[in-house]
């Protein structure tokens, strides 16, 4: 899918989203602990989203704990549809009492499982910017080590409005606000792949195409029972809202197996399953629970190309 997005990700004065590449630990303490010390001179409250090795070094550097909530990623961090709505649970519980917050989130780039993940968590970084466009007020820095990956440090920079240099902030000349749907296209369809179209009253034999492709690849349990929840769901979608109609493929794919469904509806909202239903919220949940059934969740969608989601999910071993 190449089409791209007519939204546009365009933050308010509320929320300030900075980009921060550095090149290893000693680079990386100096500007969040500087970032940090601002803040608490600042009176503002703090959450730290890093792994546990960053955060002890800053817990060196940084001395006032009582000021600074650490927060546990483990069950996020390789989730990036995830991500925004546990940023969103943070920031709210942080800012209960009306103070500023600050936040530092360092996606784990070292220990990205595959490209489809590493096109996923840089998608996230550029939907942050929509997703708190109209609030709350806080500020998110985004520390990326470029002794990772320098060549990606382009389009870290096209997700970012601000960028840190030396302790100072700037504008971010190549912050991109309008973007395709997603970074890149799809790869094929792993060889060999089964292929099911569906449609209304389908979705029992939906079901068990993905069981088997799932009992070839030792896949069963607790784990198919979430991804044949995801699935239906998914495919519900296909009939309601995409012509009344889909199709499914299922193949492995390294240490998982993927699932994708290709219809000829459109999905106009990118930030769909990603942000926190509200109590009273009647709809909509659907693709929340996908993202949170799912090990990685993957949508392009285009009005003239129709939608296609790809739900995978992480192998025994």
């Amino acid at each position: 899918m190449t089409s791209p997005s007519t939204s546009a990700a365009t933050p308010g004065g509320d929320y300030r989203h900075e980009l921060y590449p550095y090149s290893g630990p000693d680079e990386f303490v100096q500007g969040t602990a500087g970032f940090i010390q601002e803040a608490l001179d600042g009176g503002e409250a703090v959450v730290v989203a890093v792994s546990q090795e960053k955060a002890s070094l800053l817990r060196a550097a940084i001395r006032r704990d009582d000021a600074v909530r650490y927060v546990d990623t483990t069950e996020v961090a390789h989730h990036p549809g995830r991500l925004i709505g546990a940023w969103q649970r943070w920031i709210t519980e942080q800012a209960s009492d009306g103070r500023p917050v600050r936040g530092i989130g360092e996606s784990p780039w070292d220990k990205v499982r595959s490209r489809a993940e590493a096109d996923e968590l840089r998608y996230h970084e550029w939907l942050l910017n929509m997703a708190f466009a109209q609030g709350p007020a806080w500020w998110l820095l985004c520390p990326y080590d470029i002794a990772h990956e320098q060549a990606a440090l382009p389009q870290m920079a096209r997700c970012h409005p601000e960028m840190r240099t030396d302790g100072r902030t700037a504008a971010c000349e190549d912050y991109d606000p309008r973007v395709p749907y997603a970074f890149t296209p799809f790869t094929a369809p792993c060889d060999p792949y089964d292929e099911f179209p569906y449609a209304s009253g389908d979705l029992p034999a939906l079901r068990d195409k993905i069981a088997a492709c799932a009992a070839e690849h030792g896949l069963a349990g607790r784990r198919l029972r979430e991804l044949h929840l995801a699935a239906t769901e998914v495919a519900t979608n296909s009939i309601r809202h995409g012509g009344g109609q889909g199709v499914l493929r299922t193949w492995g794919e390294e240490d998982r197996l993927v699932c994708e469904f290709r219809d000829a509806g459109h999905l106009d909202n990118p930030l769909a399953g990603r942000t926190m239903p509200s109590p009273g919220q009647s709809g909509g949940r659907g693709l929340w629970l996908v993202h949170q059934l799912c090990d990685l969740v993957e949508i392009r969608s285009a009005p003239d190309e129709g939608t296609t989601v790809r739900l995978h999910t992480h192998l025994p071993g």
